[in-house]
């Protein structure tokens, strides 16, 4: 397998595509990773290799989604995590663009007890694919915006842009 990567301009910043290409087939989507994001990799690692043309459905999609043109993505994903945090990492494909859920409805939704929350919590900052599994439809248990590996001004932006507000 062979590591790819390409950058793209977006109104959140520089984003790092980084997926994983096994043969001919299409290459899957490890990372989106924003400037500054905590704890993601912020430049590409030696051997990766970059081949725009491997990402570029992901480079399209995420382009109509900041055009307000896509409400959802339809890319193979290869994340890399721990059962707790894939099982979390997939409950959040299930809330719908313009959602939002609360930490503990996150857990209830993957099947995890409800005290839960600071595990699932870690887990949604672990998310490497940051837009594509929508970490920033998840609030703290009053709705108020929390923490956000790509920064809560990011996270605004988002919901904002979801929400009709930049349209």
């Amino acid at each position: 397998m062979t590591t790819v990567f390409t950058m793209m301009d977006s109104p959140l910043g520089r984003l790092l595509l980084s997926g994983v290409r096994d043969g001919d087939g299409p290459t899957a989507l490890a990372a989106v990773t924003a400037p500054g994001q905590k704890g993601a990799q912020a430049e590409p690692a030696d051997d990766w290799e970059y081949d725009p043309d491997a990402l570029a459905p992901v480079v399209d999609q995420l382009t109509a989604y900041f055009a307000g043109e896509r409400t959802t993505f339809d890319l193979p994903l290869a994340p890399v995590g721990t059962d707790f945090r894939r099982r979390i990492w997939k409950a959040l494909d299930d809330i719908p663009y313009g959602a939002t859920v609360t930490y503990g409805q996150l857990a209830a939704a993957a099947g995890e007890s409800p005290r839960a929350v600071r595990a699932v919590g870690g887990a949604v900052g672990a998310n490497p694919l940051l837009i594509i599994r929508p970490c920033h439809r998840v609030m703290g248990a009053s709705g108020a915006l929390t923490g956000f590996a790509a920064g809560v001004e990011r996270k605004r932006w988002l919901l904002d842009l979801e929400g009709g507000a930049l349209f």
